[in-house]
């Protein structure tokens, strides 16, 4: 009922500018199914193997990015990253979430919060020994970085949203 939220905030479908509109249950389904969606194509995938899984998990990834009815005008990707990072390695996504928190905690930009866990992700997965996922998600995180160009031009400048305002 608040209109069309490419028209709001940033512009962007993810769930950290739906919340920009005050309604937070929309904003929790945002997230809830953009990470859904990244762990079922890999779940799915992975009934065929893990390079499916892979392949599934990513191709989730760049169509939440680049959907065609949207125009290829899609999201950031982060919570498809880590729906899928779930899917995949739930040990990966559990360093996700605990880092994201904390950063979000300190910081209160959530843009922030999302580069500084999608950089240390693939170092993480290295280190716990799913060398195939590292790579995957090194990827992965480029593009996420890349995707928040903006972000980090307005983190660097002082004038990033914070969380909770709208």
């Amino acid at each position: 009922g608040l209109g069309d939220v490419r028209n709001i905030g940033s512009g962007n479908i993810g769930a950290t500018n739906v919340l920009r509109t005050g309604n937070k249950k929309l904003a929790a389904a945002t997230l809830l199914l953009d990470m859904l969606k990244g762990t079922v194509a890999a779940l799915l995938g992975a009934m065929a193997g893990p390079v499916f899984a892979m392949l599934a998990g990513f191709g989730a990834f760049i169509g939440h990015l680049y959907p065609i009815w949207l125009n290829f005008k899609g999201g950031k990707g982060v919570a498809t990253y880590l729906g899928v990072l779930l899917g995949l390695a739930w040990q990966g996504a559990l360093v996700f979430a605990v880092i994201w928190i904390a950063m979000a905690a300190v910081f209160r930009y959530s843009s922030l919060s999302a580069l500084v866990a999608t950089a240390i992700v693939p170092v993480a997965l290295y280190v716990l020994g799913h060398e195939q996922l590292a790579i995957l998600f090194s990827v992965m995180s480029i593009i996420v970085i890349v995707k928040h160009r903006a972000n980090i031009t307005r983190l660097l400048a002082g004038t990033e949203s914070k969380i909770g305002s709208k």
